[in-house]
């Protein structure tokens, strides 16, 4: 049973909440501090629905890609092509995940309801993305831009724009990261005619195309910094982000691709864990 919980939390990379979770935590806790409450409960249902749709995504893209996983080197030890978890149960996790998280958002609030079949739409769709468009990278980032604006919705039912900033951070930061990990699959998709910024504008010019999204990205932590009027804890916080954004691309070089999983997993996860810490104790302790 624990193996076979271990398969499908791979299948999933389960890990890899880390990237949007913190994020989510940022919106709620912007949310709490202008409802001036907090509800465990609510808190966490916001997890189970970040679990749940990043389960369903990861599910449904490992079976829809299964066929060109199996062909290429680097991905044909995945569960689905190793036959480790046949296809048929992946599409039913990913079923029993999406009607999971829409019963979930039901016990939040009605907008948080309505709204997660356009939620289930963006993250599920994401997979068919590289058939016909090589910005299949920013398709990947409007949805895991999702949880700031949805943590902060599931607690006041309205939009703002503090955490519209903070998921368009997300966006430009997740799309900039995703087109590093899709470097060394380039001349596959190409073989394959399937669409990537890689495939499309060469190993260099992706590089410089996920360095100018990551300027983005610092733009956008500093807008929100003054539109939030945070103080010293956002900033520190703020300066390690880039400074860990800088690294990645130090690490990754257009011959040299063995620092790819150090750049993608460990330094965002890093990145994503210190910055919401600090943001997070800047709104609680100094504001």
């Amino acid at each position: 049973m624990i193996a076979k919980v271990n398969q499908y939390l791979s299948l999933i990379k389960f890990s890899h909440t880390v990237f949007a979770l913190p994020f989510a935590t940022i919106g709620f806790i912007l949310a709490v501090k202008k409802v001036r409450f907090f509800d465990m409960n609510l808190f966490l249902y916001m997890v189970l629905c970040m679990v749940f749709a990043r389960s369903a995504a990861m599910a449904f893209n490992r079976y829809i890609d299964r066929k060109f996983d199996a062909m290429n080197p680097r991905t044909k030890s995945r569960e689905i092509p190793a036959g480790v978890i046949n296809s048929s149960s992946a599409l039913l996790f990913t079923i029993l995940s999406s009607a999971a998280f829409v019963v979930t958002t039901w016990f939040i609030n009605p907008i948080c309801f309505y709204l997660s079949p356009v939620a289930l739409l963006v993250v599920l769709g994401y997979s068919y993305t590289k058939r016909f468009t090589a910005l299949c990278h920013l398709v990947l980032g409007v949805g895991l831009s999702l949880a700031p604006i949805g943590a902060y919705l599931a607690v006041t039912g309205k939009f703002s724009l503090l955490p519209l900033l903070f998921s368009f951070t997300v966006l430009t930061w997740v799309s900039g990261f995703d087109i590093i990990y899709a470097l060394p699959d380039a001349d596959f998709d190409r073989s394959q005619k399937l669409h990537s910024i890689p495939s499309k504008m060469g190993i260099k010019g992706a590089l410089r195309f996920s360095e100018f999204l990551h300027v983005i990205t610092a733009s956008f932590i500093v807008f929100a910094g003054i539109r939030g009027n945070f103080n010293i804890l956002y900033w520190v916080g703020a300066g390690i982000f880039g400074l860990l954004l800088i690294y990645q691309h130090l690490l990754v070089k257009p011959n040299d691709f063995s620092k790819i999983n150090i750049a993608f997993g460990t330094t965002n996860g890093i990145a994503s864990v210190v910055f919401a810490c600090f943001t997070i104790s800047d709104l609680y302790f100094l504001q």
